[in-house]
């Protein structure tokens, strides 16, 4: 166990606070599909990158907001498996809303969806795929999500489970929590995470004078 402070929690969503693979999954594979994009059938997309940069990847010779309007209402109306991952409602509810927000590569009307079907509550003002121009590995998602908080980014502690957003943290000046999930330990430790842990039921968080302390258990 180790003890570290920070003023704010900076969230990523998929991988962290749920698991939207399966879903995430039929959907690519279905638009892949839809475009005849070749070996669609076992279309594979990188995890943490904006939907519009995997349209623009797969399908270049579309217009990638048709592209990219497609796939988001196929992921909007497929949140019947979502599932919420473990410890991180209680972390949620755990703290200050002031103090955390979410900073993810969905857009907007899709990380309302996947966190309403796993219950989890929505931070006052969060940041989505629109909110930024260039996304993660940038460290702009990271920066804004601070700004947001009204918090130095570099007193911000990110929580992630993708190399891309583990390495837009960093590069933001945040310290990163990487949790296990989509990827091993050893892929989080090399992409920079400055700690490892199983699961957000490893951390827990308390108010004080400092801002937040937390307490993880590490591996």
């Amino acid at each position: 166990m180790i003890e570290i402070f920070c003023a704010g929690l900076l969230f990523d969503m998929d991988g962290v606070l749920v698991s939207s693979i399966a879903s995430a999954r039929r959907c690519w594979r279905a638009w892949g599909k839809h475009y005849n994009v070749p070996g669609w059938e076992t279309l594979e997309i990188p995890h943490g990158v904006r939907a519009i940069e995997i349209v623009q990847r797969f399908k270049p010779d579309i217009d990638p907001q048709a592209g990219l309007k497609l796939i988001e209402d196929m992921e909007v109306e497929d949140t019947n498996d979502i599932v919420l991952l473990a410890g991180a409602k209680s972390l949620l509810e755990s703290l200050p809303k002031e103090r955390w927000t979410i900073v993810t590569s969905a857009s907007r009307r899709l990380l309302l969806a996947r966190l309403k079907a796993a219950g989890l509550p929505v931070p006052a003002d969060l940041v989505s795929a629109e909110s930024v121009i260039k996304g993660k590995p940038d460290p702009e998602p990271y920066r804004l999500g601070a700004e947001r908080l009204g918090l130095p980014v570099a007193k911000c502690v990110v929580v992630e489970d993708a190399p891309s957003g583990i390495k837009a943290g960093i590069a933001a000046g945040c310290q990163v929590i990487g949790v296990i999930g989509t990827h091993e330990a050893s892929l989080l430790h090399e992409a920079g995470a400055t700690w490892v842990v199983q699961s957000l039921e490893k951390v827990t968080a308390n108010i004080d004078a400092n801002g937040l302390r937390l307490r993880l258990e590490v591996i």
